[in-house]
């Protein structure tokens, strides 16, 4: 019993980073099969709309059911806040994202948004989401791990070093599916890349403002991913003018898209808003660099991607800065814990020794009374003596 109890105390309190993590795993798998959808020719502005189409009509119909009587009421305030998160997350961040990757490569472009923890931390700062002592030592840890991530990202996108040879990829020869990209290409693409992440970050904090108001995160999210898909509808129309690029067939287009909306999109929004709940955006951003590190281990599998000495380098940094910033968290979610305790006594306090002393005094009353209840009861009558002087003093007032 007590091992059950135990393991069950373990799960509660690592559901939050079990989840984090399987969504890296997700990403990260999204970011494979894109490139790869990419690569054959599809328009990234057509990947995003079939991409938010397929989110909306995975995650809709859990939202009418599941939240039918919990779902707030919409107003105007709120349905301006899911159109801006429309248009940060479905729109700027994913369309940057897809450009950024095409010019580039999926690991250098998860290597890119390593700066999102960053970005997120700073805005939540400025937002007053996240309050930041540097007296304290969890402070610090979150500072210093936000630069360490930073740099571990920088420093795998900068510097390269030897090649090193995985014993798979004796067996592999690159595809040559898509031409090489050129330098300037490739600086435009990091650009796109960093606008992406901006947006990102901003999607983030906005997401957690909204879920306040809107405490209900599958219509939020299924909302999103509509008015996510009526806008990119717009944009595609706008950037593409041919009929032919909205043809999608059963190949790997498809695929991308269902993948992404679906697991991506819908699974991704979801999760990620009811873990920040709990935690703060912070806490979700700041399992991005993992996705990096299996973008890296899965490109050298399946695109036969090269792994660099500078990445691998990159990639130790940005887990120190990881766990630097989550044992921050750590702390933190701790002091809030013990904070909470002593209100929570102090608000009882004045019946608190009323309710102690009449318990007591109960039992003790309980207690008599069973003895009494369970003792015999026997009545002896004593004849008793009177006192001397009232014996002697009684004839002398019969003579008289």
């Amino acid at each position: 019993m007590e091992g059950k109890g135990s393991f069950s105390i373990f799960m509660e309190k690592s559901k939050c980073y079990i989840a984090m993590i399987c969504l890296q795993f997700g990403y990260a798998g999204m970011n494979i099969i894109t490139k790869v959808s990419l690569n054959r020719g599809m328009s990234h502005y057509v990947l995003v709309v079939y991409r938010h189409a397929f989110a909306t009509a995975a995650i809709a119909p859990f939202a009418l059911v599941l939240e039918r009587k919990t779902r707030p009421k919409m107003t105007f305030p709120i349905f301006m806040q899911i159109f801006v998160l429309g248009l940060l997350g479905p729109v700027i961040d994913q369309n940057f994202y897809y450009a950024g990757l095409k010019f580039t490569s999926p690991t250098f472009s998860c290597a890119m948004s390593n700066m999102l923890p960053a970005m997120t931390f700073v805005m939540a700062v400025v937002c007053r989401m996240e309050k930041v002592d540097i007296r304290k030592v969890r402070c610090q840890a979150k500072v210093v791990g936000t630069m360490v991530t930073v740099v571990g990202a920088m420093l795998m996108t900068m510097y390269k070093g030897h090649v090193i040879n995985m014993i798979w990829s004796e067996h592999m020869h690159p595809r040559a599916s898509a031409p090489a990209s050129t330098d300037k290409d490739w600086f435009k693409g990091s650009i796109l890349l960093v606008f992406a992440t901006l947006a990102w970050a901003s999607f983030f904090i906005l997401q957690a403002i909204t879920l306040r108001r809107y405490s209900a995160p599958l219509s939020l999210t299924s909302l999103v991913c509509f008015m996510g898909t009526l806008q990119s509808i717009a944009v595609t129309i706008v950037m593409e003018h041919k009929a032919s690029v909205w043809t999608i067939g059963w190949d790997m287009n498809l695929l991308a898209a269902a993948y992404a909306g679906i697991v991506s999109s819908s699974i991704a929004y979801y999760v990620q808003g009811l873990v920040m709940e709990k935690r703060g955006p912070v806490f979700v951003t700041a399992f991005s660099p993992l996705m990096m590190i299996i973008v890296a281990i899965m490109g050298s599998f399946i695109l036969a991607e090269n792994i660099y000495v500078g990445g691998v380098m990159g990639a130790v940094l940005i887990v120190i800065g990881l766990y630097s910033v989550l044992w921050g968290k750590y702390k933190e979610c701790k002091e809030k814990e013990a904070e909470e305790i002593p209100e929570t006594i102090k608000a009882k306090g004045t019946n608190f020794m009323p309710t102690i002393i009449e318990d007591v005094e109960t039992e003790k009353t309980q207690k008599l009374e069973a003895i009494k209840l369970k003792s015999p009861v026997v009545a002896i009558s004593i004849p008793m003596p009177q006192p001397p002087m009232i014996a002697m003093e009684a004839p002398k007032a019969a003579v008289v």
